[in-house]
């Protein structure tokens, strides 16, 4: 039992650590930028250009499928980059929710010309990754390698342009274009990731990490370290859990991300309030009991 199991799960887990990988890093940017919400919004405008390939008569897992899904990713990754400006009068969430909204009502109204329109829309939402082939996982690797070394590069301007966007205006650097370098970038990872994944478990697997990165770590190589270890460590519980009781793969994963963040949270919270000085006139905590 054990056996087939791991012959049928190991190629899944191997996807969800690559898209660890590469969502644990771009989670950081994304939560620095505050703009929490920015994946979800693109992972949405993907799947509407995959809907639209779908309702002209192509399969979603086609190469025309693909591309005019990221067609689509890269026209919200330029609005995003031209509605993000130095003065900030509107919030860019504002516009992220806005793209969001109409990208999901406008996936709806064509999938409700589609045949068989809800089991698109569920996959959409959860994606196929038990059914992922080695030749996906292989190709997704490669490009999401290929999209980190281009991070890598560049890293000096999107990592002031994330933490101190006004400092880097004042340095002379062009923001705009670096930001939809960025959201471009971005865009071919989230295209990739929702026909794996889904909306849903592509968005907990950018965000959660992250945050829970960002509250227990101070610098960006310990953040980066302790998102991977609880995103690698929330997949391969959620898809033993799944495998035992039936459930869907990745609604499983993603709700464990909830329990595992709210988790991490009341430690931290707790650990906070031991380590607190006691105030002025306020009992100190007992100490601890002998062979305790």
């Amino acid at each position: 039992m054990l056996t087939d199991y791991l012959s049928l799960m190991w190629l899944p887990f191997l996807a969800c650590l690559i898209l660890t990988l590469i969502h644990g890093y771009l989670g950081l940017h994304v939560i620095s930028r505050e703009v929490v919400f920015v994946d979800i919004a693109l992972a949405q405008v993907a799947a509407l250009g995959s809907t639209a390939a779908y309702l002209v008569g192509y399969d979603l897992d086609t190469a025309v499928a693909y591309w005019m899904s990221l067609g689509f990713t890269l026209a919200g990754a330029a609005v995003f980059a031209l509605t993000r400006t130095r003065e900030r009068r509107v919030p860019q969430e504002a516009v992220i929710g806005v793209v969001y909204a109409v990208s999901a009502a406008a996936a709806i109204l064509l999938l409700d010309r589609a045949p068989h329109g809800l089991e698109q829309i569920k996959a959409m939402l959860v994606g196929s990754l038990l059914t992922v082939t080695p030749s996906t996982v292989a190709k997704t690797g490669a490009l999401y390698g290929v999209l980190g070394l281009f991070h890598w590069l560049v890293r000096r301007p999107l990592f002031l342009i994330s933490i101190d966007p006004g400092e880097a205006h004042r340095r002379g650097l062009a923001v705009r274009w670096w930001d939809f370098l960025f959201y471009a970038s971005f865009g071919v990872v989230v295209t990739s990731s929702v026909r794996i994944a889904g909306v849903l478990l592509v968005f907990a697997y950018l965000i959660v990490p992250a945050l829970a990165g960002v509250a227990w770590g101070t610098r960006w190589g310990s953040r980066l370290a302790l998102g991977w270890s609880l995103s690698a460590t929330v997949s391969l519980v959620g898809m033993g859990l799944s495998a035992y009781l039936d459930l869907p793969t990745g609604a499983t994963i993603v709700t464990l991300f909830g329990v595992a963040l709210a988790a991490a949270w009341t430690v931290l919270a707790l650990v906070r309030m031991a380590s607190r000085p006691a105030a002025p006139g306020e009992p100190a905590a007992a100490p601890p009991m002998r062979g305790a």
